[in-house]
């Protein structure tokens, strides 16, 4: 078996900033992925305070780059992610994916599968982000 032949199946989640919450609009800022079979979480999220603005004009964007640079520690594991970084990848994933009304929120759980976990992150976040 080559390594293109091995299948990884994985959840995925965009990742919104909802500007009004009352009136649930949204824009894509990030995008989780989690493969349970590798013990991965990743993140990726925009966080160029520019291009935060221009998504979401009536939002502290200094106060959303923190958050989000909050959200992409936990979800790598990293001391400046806090006590949720401490947990398995699995435990990561659906607390940073958990419905919530807030700026920053989760959409919907997706399966796929790939061949590789941070190319395939890196696709979905071209793809459904930028």
């Amino acid at each position: 078996m080559t390594p293109s032949d091995h299948t990884i199946p994985y959840n995925f989640a965009v990742l919104h900033v909802v500007p009004h919450v009352h009136i649930g609009c949204k824009v894509p800022v990030g995008v989780i992925l989690h493969a349970p079979t590798e013990q991965f979480v990743g993140l990726r999220v925009l966080v160029e305070r520019a291009a935060l603005a221009v998504r979401a004009p009536y939002v502290d964007v200094e106060l959303l780059v923190r958050y989000l640079t909050t959200f992409k520690a936990a979800s790598l594991a990293d001391d400046a992610g806090g006590t949720l970084s401490f947990g398995s990848p699995s435990e990561r994933f659906h607390w940073l994916t958990a419905p919530r009304s807030d700026v920053i929120q989760a959409g919907p759980v997706h399966e796929g599968v790939c061949s590789d976990v941070n190319a395939e992150l890196d696709a979905l976040f071209l793809e459904l982000v930028v």
